[in-house]
């Protein structure tokens, strides 16, 4: 068990104020005389609304669900047989519509899950002011913390450390140009309406602060109708700890325990831990101490967030902003605690007191070990982890249990769209202590298995086993610092070649001499109807159009039900025993030093190939020789700069004839409320700019063309 001794000497505060809220009070008062929920509508999507409905459920409450025209099939709208199609997508932004749903259908209460109107705080009093009860925070304390540039303010009057920088309403691009030049580059450019990393750039220096404040000025814009930008100083190795609190009407306000969120891409995370490793005793203490304070200063109730930056060099730490929801990264605080935060949002939302006293809270947190969390994306690492989209062709996850834990939105069949955003499940392990839960984490990701549209899997994997991390050795440039460790590029083994191969010749062989043609000729050796030898020409894929990987060439001779001759790269033949079953899609291989269970799975619309095998997913492809592109007449793409995703293009940063070099923004789009920037693979000039600003791409679209001949 921690100790709940305080520093005799609190950072960043030498007194603290008066506590005059009973946050470690007594809680054996009654519950009684409070009304219970019986029926609450949920205004989200997608694994959260999920989420609040087995709690809902759980404890007898009616739950209505909402959903939009390319939801309708979606798991969450599937789990009520209470459910209202909102139509287009931006109907769930629509909050005067949604009251009215709540109304109609005799809710009680409406719980917003995060994102879209969860930290909204005119329709937090809308809610109120309709008679419903609105599952969050007073919609004043989402106000004040919604402006980040107000925010700042309370926390400096509530003796909360905050990051120097200017949060004023002056924004003369040239006014807050010379702010960060006062403030000290590198400096951090933030929307003060802003989350979730968008509407967010980091400016190194002078030359590129004009470009940077309009690319987040736009994300902004299209993530939150607001552009007003606040300048921070830019700590160069940062954390990101922010710690769970709770509040009641009561005046009681607990901490919850930290999180590390430091593992992040796009200034968004990736994995989630608790507690904080490598973290002294009394900056923990402390910084749940300036947790509660910042709650406090609002009048807070329900669950909340407070951000920290922590700086690795000085050991300092500094308020970022509250995020005034349930954060994706609860389930984390959840297993270390043993408490369901969504009961506790509803049973504050019912007027009743938290049900535990801090000390209490923290014998739960010294008793239960370390969690960690891992957010499954459809995105591809190796292209700057653009999202990814397209049906759940597989999916298999490791088994639930105690320790184990899957918050999913989709299963298996599900389309991921463009629509919204690209997160397909999260992955929630704990253990007696940290090396444990890593591990645990390990086999878990291992064993989840996702084809169809590209994944982080295989990145979290390397992530988890990246030494640094197993050290806690954490910041946010994490991924930039150890890049080329994370991205190195790993051979494909032999073996994968064969069970690819084989699996290829079995799914040729089933479908007969005269059923339908494969999508490209194959190499064809001998005549007539028995089992012919095969040459596949095989690939890796890649996401990257300018990489370019070497065919490998794999013969394949069936000389029995279950016997084969395989040949790889020209190689001498080798004999092996194999066994495919077609309801598990899995492929049983005797080699001569080991025995391989590959499942396979085939892509119908692409002829993509995806392995599964030890752990690890590789993904392959049928080379098409260069005389067959041409006989098919396949289009030369060389020399396009293709839309990796849907779209929209959003600017144009080139004309045609502009002589541009590696590295350098051609494009922007915006996609999953996303904004890319697409950049130049090559020195070169544009001969043709293929779309403009505010046309719709699908993606594999050209976009830019240069100007050059190659074979095709």
């Amino acid at each position: 068990m921690r100790s709940i001794t305080r520093p005799a000497v609190l950072r960043g505060s030498a007194t603290l104020p008066k506590r005059t809220k009973r946050w470690q009070s007594s809680v054996a008062e009654k519950a009684e005389g409070y009304e219970p929920l019986r029926s609450i509508l949920i205004a989200n999507r997608g694994e959260i609304a999920l989420r609040v409905g087995r709690t809902a459920s759980q404890y007898g409450i009616r739950t209505t669900t909402l959903y939009t025209d390319p939801d309708r099939h979606s798991q969450h709208a599937l789990s009520s047989p209470f459910a209202v199609n909102l139509g287009s997508t931006d109907q769930y932004l629509n909050g005067a519509r949604i009251i009215e749903v709540a109304k109609q259908r005799s809710c009680q209460a409406i719980h917003p899950g995060y994102g879209f109107l969860s930290e909204n705080a005119a329709f937090a009093k809308a809610c109120i002011d309709a008679g419903l009860r609105f599952i969050g925070p007073p919609w004043k304390a989402i106000e004040a913390m919604g402006d980040k540039s107000r925010s700042k303010k309370i926390m400096i009057d509530a003796g909360v450390p905050c990051i120097p920088g200017y949060h004023g309403a002056e924004q003369d691009p040239a006014y807050l140009a010379q702010q960060a030049e006062d403030v000290g580059y590198p400096v951090l450019l933030k929307a003060v309406k802003g989350g979730g990393g968008k509407g967010m750039r980091i400016a190194i220096s002078a030359d590129e602060f004009q470009q940077q404040l309009e690319s987040a000025k736009s994300e902004a814009r299209s993530s939150f109708g607001d552009d007003v930008m606040l300048v921070e100083k830019y700590i160069t190795t940062p954390r990101h700890i922010e710690v769970q609190v709770f509040a009641d009407k009561h005046g009681n306000c607990l901490a919850l325990g930290e999180r590390d969120c430091s593992i992040q891409r796009r200034h968004q995370k990736i994995l989630e831990e608790s507690p904080a490793p490598n973290l002294p005793e009394e900056v923990r203490q402390d910084l749940w101490e300036k947790a509660r304070q910042a709650a406090l200063a609002v009048g807070y109730e329900g669950a909340g967030t407070v951000e920290f930056i922590f700086d690795n060099e000085t050991g300092e730490f500094f308020f970022m902003e509250m995020n005034t929801r349930l954060q994706v990264e609860h389930p984390v605080t959840e297993m270390v605690t043993g408490l369901d935060l969504v009961h506790w949002q509803i049973l504050v939302a019912e007027g009743k007191p938290l049900p535990l006293t801090q000390a209490e809270v923290e014998e739960r947190i010294g008793a239960r070990g370390h969690a960690i969390e891992a957010r499954i994306y459809a995105e591809d690492p190796s292209m700057n982890f653009i999202p990814s989209t397209g049906k759940l062709l597989h999916l298999r996850t490791p088994a639930q249990t105690e320790s184990v834990r899957i918050d999913a939105g989709f299963i298996q069949g599900d389309e991921v769209s463009s629509h919204y955003d690209p997160m397909i499940a999260k992955l929630i392990v704990c253990g007696p202590d940290r090396k444990a839960a890593l591990q645990k984490m390990e086999r878990a990701l291992e064993e989840y298995e996702v084809a169809g549209p590209v994944t982080n899997i295989e990145f979290l994997k390397r992530c988890c086993s990246s030494p640094a991390f197993v050290r806690g050795e954490v910041e946010t440039g994490y991924i930039q610092k150890y890049h080329d460790e994370l991205f190195e590029k790993v051979e494909v083994p032999e073996e994968v070649w064969v069970q690819a191969a084989i699996g290829l010749y079995e799914a040729e062989q089933a479908r007969g001499a005269y059923a339908k043609q494969p999508s490209w000729p194959l190499q064809t050796i001998g005549f007539g109807n028995a089992p012919q030898p095969r040459e596949f020409q095989l690939v890796e894929i890649s996401s990257d159009p300018q990489v370019i990987n070497t065919p490998v060439a794999v013969g394949v001779l069936k000389t029995g039900p279950e016997t084969y001759y395989l040949s790889v790269g020209g190689g001498p033949p080798q004999a092996l025993t194999s066994t495919f079953t077609p309801t598990t899609k899995t492929l049983q291989t005797f080699f001569s030093h080991t025995r391989l269970e590959t499942t396979l799975i085939r892509d119908p619309d692409t002829n993509h190939l995806t392995l599964f095998q030890q752990g690890k997913q590789y993904r392959i492809q049928l080379a098409v020789p260069k005389w067959a592109a041409k006989a098919l007449g396949m289009k030369d793409i060389t020399n396009s700069v293709l839309a990796p995703m849907p779209c929209k293009v959003l600017r144009v940063e080139v004309k045609e004839g502009d002589e541009v070099k590696k590295n350098q923004a051609l494009v922007v789009i915006e996609s999953m409320k996303m904004e890319t920037v697409i950049r130049s693979p090559q020195d070169g000039r544009i001969s043709r700019v293929v779309h403009r600003a505010g046309d719709l791409c699908k993606a594999g679209t050209a976009l830019v063309e240069f100007e050059g001949e190659h074979e095709s």
